[in-house]
């Protein structure tokens, strides 16, 4: 018996290894996957902060909740079984798929941009009427769409990135991901949005130099949610010229992904205290420059198909 006993907890042992294991190999690939997709999760929450604008501030933290449960829907329901699907009878398709959403990315980087160049003046402010539950709904319904476009390039290029694994390994870094980027980006905006309101509420509530940082943050938020506006624009260009770039790599074109690699390094070489720094900077611009001719050139196929008319 005791033999038996000692079978079945060295059996018992194994396993437990076998599955601290699988978890650990879950959680790197979740991390490495993150990573890649860092540059969607800026975008992602660069784009969210105007959607909660117009409302009263306790509406706010409500609006964002609502956004972050359907944007979780919209990973773990929608797009986490199809990634799967494609991963086990599609594979060759994940490429393409990355390839056509970092050509979405590129357009909608080039339009935001070429609005913000020649269009300035052009835009009036949205007026905030009508029934406020239905606005309020037709805002949150806009976010979570807005939301599946880019959870799903988060979610391709994370499967991208662990697709040479087990199904069971890809189906926890991805819900992994999800989760955790969900959180990230949804914390992050609610922590900015109601930046203001802790400005204001440490501004009256304090005196000294707490009251003054609370002035300071109420200031500032303006230039903080512009800032955000720019560099979304800027990640939606770097990734997704570095998608386009990666995937062509993966169909033997990959003479523009190394004259961007080289570059970088011989940039990086002048500057030897900061080498890798300077070199992924370099390379980052240089893809951004790419994603900006490719989306321009989206824009203006776009705008150069005829429009039917409404009568």
């Amino acid at each position: 018996m005791s033999s038996g006993l000692a079978a079945l907890l060295d059996d018992v042992a194994a396993i437990a290894k076998v599955a601290a294991a699988s978890l650990d190999d879950v959680t790197a690939s979740a991390g490495k996957a993150s990573a890649k997709a860092a540059g969607v999760v800026i975008d992602d929450t660069a784009v969210t902060p105007a959607y909660v604008t117009g409302f009263t501030a306790d509406r706010e933290l409500p609006i964002i909740w609502r956004i972050a449960l359907g944007s979780l829907r919209n990973k773990l329901l929608i797009l986490l079984p199809g990634a799967l699907l494609l991963s086990a009878f599609l594979p060759w398709a994940i490429t393409p798929l990355l390839m056509l959403g970092g050509t979405f990315l590129c357009f909608e980087g080039a339009e935001k941009l070429i609005e913000t160049l020649f269009h300035k003046g052009d835009g009036t402010e949205e007026e905030m009427t009508g029934d406020p539950a239905h606005l309020e709904a037709e805002k949150i319904n806009g976010a979570i769409r807005t939301d599946l476009i880019l959870s799903g390039e988060i979610m391709a290029i994370s499967l991208a990135d662990v697709a040479a694994t087990p199904i069971l390994n890809q189906a926890g870094a991805l819900i992994v991901v999800s989760l955790l980027v969900t959180a990230g980006v949804y914390g992050v905006v609610a922590l900015i949005v109601k930046m203001d309101d802790i400005g204001l509420h440490l501004a009256k509530g304090s005196s000294g130099a707490v009251a003054g940082f609370g002035r300071s943050l109420v200031r500032m938020m303006p230039r903080v949610l512009a800032a955000l506006s720019t560099i979304g624009m800027a990640a939606m260009l770097w990734v997704g010229g570095g998608i386009i770039l990666h995937g062509l790599e993966q169909f033997g074109l990959s003479a523009p992904a190394h004259i961007i690699h080289h570059a970088g390094e011989v940039v990086g070489h002048a500057v030897p205290v900061l080498q890798g720094a300077v070199s992924w900077i370099v390379s980052a611009a240089l893809s951004g420059v790419f994603g900006l001719i490719v989306g321009a050139i989206v824009v203006a196929v776009i705008h150069a198909l005829p429009r039917k008319k409404t009568a």
